[in-house]
């Protein structure tokens, strides 16, 4: 069984969209199962329905209204011309006198999806071979959960796609069949072992992440600054735990994994939508797969 990972990574999603493209198109992977976390777990559903172009308009159209009701921070760029974010400190107030657990709300990414996987495109997958499952932390339980697309009606799997990818406490807190859940990248942001455990012999890996740090983030210019640099640090941790847990796996059950990695630094915050930049990394990721497979190929026959 040959398996897509897709790992979480905000507006880097496109290039993990571009890289996916190339596999499916390019290489004809076919693929039984489908896993991603947060940004991965919008894409996961259409290209196993091989709605490729689909998901790319969204993905290089998408921007902050498209994903919030409430956004609560404002962009700025810094003397060095990066783009930083700080507080947008009447949203905040507003949201938080209205009861609100989180800064923000993200409200809005849930119409998306909806509006993106139709019912019809939903049955029509539930009913294939495929399996398609998203990353989900329930901070109740203190818990990693996955769940597939064969386990739900349309209307609780979009919430589960939507509850996959909220960055707390910037975007939603959900709370659903009696817990509290956020972003699937808070458990396992490169869900490898997930798909080795439901039986994947071959995995091909798409981590919106350089594999070696190349820079220092700048000094912290305000709260939420500070934040995003420990939820980054925070997810950095993680996604390197999950890939050395997925390669122990795959070795204890003679998996293969392939890692296809972004080869350089695409933004210090993915959570700045911009549809020139998603672009790019769309055709950036797409363009890099194909480098990496040529340059696979070309080892192969002195092996």
């Amino acid at each position: 069984m040959r398996a897509l990972v897709i790992s979480g990574g905000g507006s880097k999603g496109a290039f993990g969209g571009g890289v996916a493209q190339y596999l499916l198109e390019v290489q004809k992977y076919q693929y039984d199962l489908f896993v991603g976390t947060s940004t991965g777990s919008l894409m996961v559903s259409h290209l196993a329905l091989n709605r490729i172009e689909k998901i790319k308009q969204v993905y290089t159209s998408v921007n902050q209204s498209s994903i919030f009701n409430l956004r609560p921070f404002l962009i700025k760029k810094d003397k060095y011309g990066q783009e930083q974010i700080s507080i947008n400190h009447w949203k905040v107030l507003r949201n938080l006198i209205k009861g609100s657990k989180t800064f923000g709300e993200s409200r809005n990414l849930r119409k998306l999806i909806a509006k993106t996987l139709t019912v019809e495109e939903f049955n029509e997958l539930q009913q294939s071979h495929k399996n398609v499952v998203v990353t989900v932390s329930n901070l109740s339980l203190n818990e990693t959960e996955y769940k597939s697309i064969k386990d739900f009606d349309y209307e609780d799997f979009i919430d589960w796609i939507w509850i996959s990818c909220n960055y707390i406490p910037f975007m939603s807190l959900v709370r659903k069949n009696g817990c509290e859940y956020a972003d699937g990248g808070f458990g396992s942001m490169v869900p490898i072992k997930e798909a080795i455990d439901r039986g994947a012999t071959e995995v091909d890996v798409i981590i919106l992440e350089t594999e070696v740090t190349y820079y220092n983030n700048l000094p912290s210019k305000n709260p939420f600054a500070l934040l995003s640099n420990l939820h980054n640090f925070m997810m950095d941790r993680i996604e390197k735990q999950n890939i050395t847990i997925g390669k122990y796996t795959a070795n204890n059950h003679d998996a293969i994994i392939n890692l296809y990695y972004t080869p350089t630094v695409l933004t210090t915050n993915s959570l700045i939508f911009k549809k020139e930049k998603m672009s790019s990394w769309w055709k950036s990721g797409f363009d890099y797969a194909a480098h990496k497979n040529k340059e696979l190929n070309e080892i192969k026959p002195e092996e």
